[in-house]
């Protein structure tokens, strides 16, 4: 049966209900990613002025002058600015400009060039704060998800905290500008490709645009309401999973309407960089599709693909 909407849960259904609550929750969870790769998440306890503060200051930086803006332009953390990312494989690169924070005290070594210390801008006021509640909050919830979905693999219930405790998550601010006249064709805000990381937390983007391919081979938009958060599973979780949990494809368009800025507040969630990414037993099947690699070296490969590494430290 073909599935129009993406799945709607509710996280209280799993920390705060029964224990056949709980196993419901954790059984849709589980189905919903297999086939779907994304899901809808309501009642997730992160308060909407939070959310409301951070889309304001995500707003007040990125609308500020060019020439500022890159005085932060300093690596893996902080800015990166408009047309550096491209998705892999893609010939020009996505219209985008966007603000990466880490954990503030990174636990990998300094060398390590998918880590850095975060930075912080001078304005707007209270950036710093609000970014690092947020990213806490974020954190505390992949981890409730990462948790429910340990019955449907066959793992420990602390099978995923203990590989993410201490380690990298990214919460990135994005800003995408009006799109300028004259770029090269095949140019869009977020061309096609998946996430890295273990899942992908998404504060409902201020402007439509998301789409996700379906299983079914469709691209559909992905609507929340804009207190909910999206989720969707990424290539470390696949590589675990055998491709039990595959990596969802998905883009954001360009406006069909006004063509105004849109702005995104996506977490990803990562285990720590010298975490094996092996596949779990339960997933094995006829055979492991996929070598056993540390998340870190994962990582730095996949962002030497996608042009952000090297791209981001020489601006």
């Amino acid at each position: 049966m073909l599935m129009e909407r993406v799945p709607e849960l509710h996280l209280t259904d799993y920390s705060c209900g029964s224990s056949d609550t709980r196993d419901a929750f954790s059984a849709q969870l589980f189905t919903a990613l297999k086939r779907f790769g994304f899901i809808v998440l309501r009642d997730h306890g992160i308060p909407a002025t939070l959310l409301e503060s951070a889309y304001a200051l995500s707003a007040g930086f990125f609308d500020q002058p060019e020439e500022i803006k890159r005085q932060y332009a300093r690596g893996p953390r902080g800015y990166t600015p408009f047309r550096t990312e491209r998705a892999k494989n893609a010939s020009v690169p996505d219209l985008k400009e966007f603000w990466q924070i880490g954990p503030e005290e990174p636990a990998a070594p300094v060398d390590d060039p998918t880590q850095a210390p975060n930075v912080w801008p001078e304005s707007p006021r209270e950036f710093k704060q609000t970014f690092l509640a947020l990213y806490a909050a974020l954190e505390n919830t992949g981890r409730v998800l990462l948790e429910a979905l340990t019955p449907g693999l066959e793992v420990p219930q602390d099978f995923f905290e203990s590989r993410a405790r201490g380690g990298n998550s990214v919460l990135r601010l994005i800003h995408y500008p009006p799109v300028p006249e004259g770029v090269e064709s095949g140019s869009v805000r977020s061309a096609a490709h998946e996430d890295i990381n273990l899942i992908t937390l998404l504060v409902p983007a201020r402007g439509p645009g998301l789409e996700l391919l379906d299983r079914d081979g469709r691209w559909l938009p992905v609507h929340a309401g804009p207190t909910d958060l999206i989720v969707d599973s990424g290539d470390m979780l696949a590589r675990m999973t055998n491709n039990v949990i595959p990596a969802t494809t998905h883009r954001v368009v360009n406006p069909e309407g006004p063509n105004v800025s849109r702005y995104s507040l996506p977490f990803f969630v990562h285990p720590r960089s010298d975490v094996i990414l092996r596949c779990i037993p339960s997933c094995v099947g006829s055979g492991a599709r996929y070598s056993d690699i540390t998340a870190g070296a994962f990582l730095e490969q996949r962002l030497r693909e996608i042009g952000l590494i090297d791209n981001v430290v020489r601006k």
